[in-house]
């Protein structure tokens, strides 16, 4: 019974956030700021929620959530469904970095732990690291395999980018940039309020 129960929160903490993600989504993925020509977006909230959703109910629910909340982003994404998971496979690394640096440290990992910066912050750096590494390489192979480009060419800020250095540059400056935003909001959310202490399950 007590099984059930957890089972049954888990994936009531999954569809709630994952609801949450995709209203989220409906109001802004249409009107976020993008790379031209490219589609990349500089900041996207989506997976602020999904973040959240993983600190106070555990991996496996955030990545229930991450997924329904990818599935909502097909629905309202210009660039779906390229963009949708472009945006799982940026987030998911920092659940995955924040669960098994937890479990390396600590026998019975939970997330109250992550309430320490000293834990949270390297754990955090380590996961926007392993992030930036996945998507510059998953950029590459999207312009080459899918998009079919062989040149990349953008304008950011009045300065022309050429080659591949220009996907490089603009994908490890957006993902760094985003993991601030990913880390940081729900890290304030989650652990500066009572939300954690109220709704925890892990």
């Amino acid at each position: 019974m007590k099984r059930r129960t957890a089972l049954s929160k888990a994936i009531a903490g999954a569809a709630i956030f994952g609801a949450l993600s995709f209203v989220i989504s409906a109001f802004t993925a249409p009107y976020l700021p993008r790379m031209p020509g490219w589609g990349i977006a500089f900041i996207d909230p989506v997976s602020i929620i999904w973040i959240m959703c993983f600190l106070v109910f555990g991996l496996y629910t955030g990545l229930l959530c991450s997924a329904i909340g990818a599935l909502g982003l097909m629905f309202f994404d210009p660039f779906a469904p390229i963009g949708p998971l472009m945006k799982l496979t940026a987030t998911v690394p920092l659940m995955l970095v924040f669960y098994a640096g937890l479990r390396l440290k600590y026998q019975n990992p939970c997330g109250g732990e992550l309430k320490k910066v000293k834990n949270y912050a390297p754990l955090g750096v380590a996961g926007a690291a392993l992030r930036i590494v996945l998507m510059v390489v998953a950029n590459i192979l999207l312009f080459m395999y899918i998009l079919n480009i062989n040149y990349a060419k953008f304008s950011l800020g009045g300065f022309v980018l050429t080659s591949w250095s220009a996907v490089v540059f603009v994908a490890v400056l957006i993902n760094a940039e985003q993991s601030v935003w990913d880390c940081v909001i729900p890290y304030l959310a989650v652990y500066s309020t009572k939300v954690y202490d109220r709704f925890r399950f892990w």
